[in-house]
């Protein structure tokens, strides 16, 4: 299974006081376990510019974009390092990867950025995540790391998305202001409007996301076949329980399947001008599941990016598939027909073997 768990600055810092170290070896330790169970974990992670604040005690608050961006400037080597310290200790190694709205909002580097997450994951890293604090300005911002979150699973297609907050889950009300306030433990369909507006009411005061940044995070990972939980960050063994009906939480109910997630977002693109014909032996194989490769295919037509959709045609021209092309037209036409050994002589820098990945592909006769 893949899993994508965030942790926000409340969590991580100590309401703001620095790296939270006794509670980052225990996620770390969690970390390791899920890992050795066989899981793919990334981990989404706040706390730059708290970090940043901390090495510079006097130093104005960040209360600028200017300011915030450079204590996420100062402050991300210092997250990193801690990381990669508790990890470490169980011989887990850390990446890092900084994202902006940007890299996910264009397909070719919503593909690239999977396949570098594709391959940290067959390693057995685990990537950490943390917006590009230090040149993201209000265009490009996802708007907090709960959002982040919710975008990375659907682009690594994780299974489960968990955000660790200061709260057990979603409540009914304020549970600071009302000690009647009752947790929420399951969303199984759409979203109660009398929760969406209690989720506004919750929160910590540290951090740029409260409940409702997370609540809006689990409806979007939702629709993109993930199960979604959040919960309290230090209660001991959270990442290893949330299973058990025991543990307070609240889970959202995924919303469609992998599959159904996967075959919108690629027939959104259909529109894309690009056209590959490929030979009776592409049409068989793409049949029984398997990836397009160029030495299948016969013609390619119009102007098109890696990560832009197209469509694929059998050689009397009726469409089969559609799919998330690797290769721009202009590498695709040097390369069609050839066996994968010889891709790397016509190409300096070859972008794998497939040209349409079996994930990126849904045939026509499933529309």
């Amino acid at each position: 299974m893949r899993i994508v768990v965030k942790i926000g600055s409340s969590t991580l810092t100590r309401g703001g006081r620095g790296p939270n170290r006794p509670l980052l070896v225990q996620l770390a330790a969690q970390l390791a376990r899920l890992r050795e169970a066989g899981h793919q974990l990334v981990l989404v992670s706040s706390g730059a510019v708290a970090c940043g604040r901390q090495t510079l005690p006097e130093a104005p608050a960040p209360t600028t974009l200017r300011t915030r961006q450079a204590m996420a400037a100062i402050g991300q080597p210092l997250l990193m390092a801690v990381w990669a310290e508790m990890l470490g200790i169980y011989g887990v190694t850390a990446a890092q990867v900084l994202l902006t709205a940007t890299d996910l909002n264009s397909r070719s580097r919503w593909l690239l950025a999977r396949n570098t997450f594709d391959a940290l994951l067959a390693l057995g890293v685990i990537p950490i995540v943390n917006e590009n604090d230090t040149v993201a300005v209000d265009e490009i911002k996802f708007g907090d790391n709960d959002m982040l979150s919710a975008r990375v699973a659907g682009l690594v297609g994780a299974a489960r998305l968990v955000l660790l907050t200061d709260q057990d889950g979603l409540y009914d009300d304020d549970p600071r202001r009302n000690p009647e306030a009752r947790l929420v433990p399951a969303i199984d369909g759409r979203l109660p409007a009398a929760l969406a507006g209690a989720a506004t009411a919750n929160g910590s005061g540290v951090g740029t996301g409260g409940m409702a940044s997370k609540v809006q995070a689990a409806e979007l990972a939702r629709r993109s076949a993930a199960e979604v939980y959040i919960a309290r960050g230090d209660r001991a063994e959270v990442l290893l329980t949330l299973d058990d009906p025991a543990t307070p939480k609240t889970r959202f109910a995924p919303i469609g399947t992998p599959l159904e997630a996967r075959k919108r977002y690629i027939l959104a693109g259909r529109r894309a001008d690009g056209r590959l014909t490929v030979d009776a032996g592409a049409v068989k194989a793409l049949a029984g599941g398997s990836s397009l490769l160029p030495v299948g295919i016969r013609e390619v037509e119009g102007e098109f990016e890696a990560g832009d959709t197209v469509a694929v045609l059998d050689p009397e021209a009726h469409v089969i598939a559609y799919g998330l092309v690797a290769y721009p037209a202009a590498e695709l036409k040097q390369i069609a027909g050839l066996r994968s050994a010889a891709i790397a002589e016509k190409l300096p820098q070859p972008r794998g073997d497939e040209a349409i990945h079996r994930d990126d592909l849904v045939l026509a006769s499933a529309d």
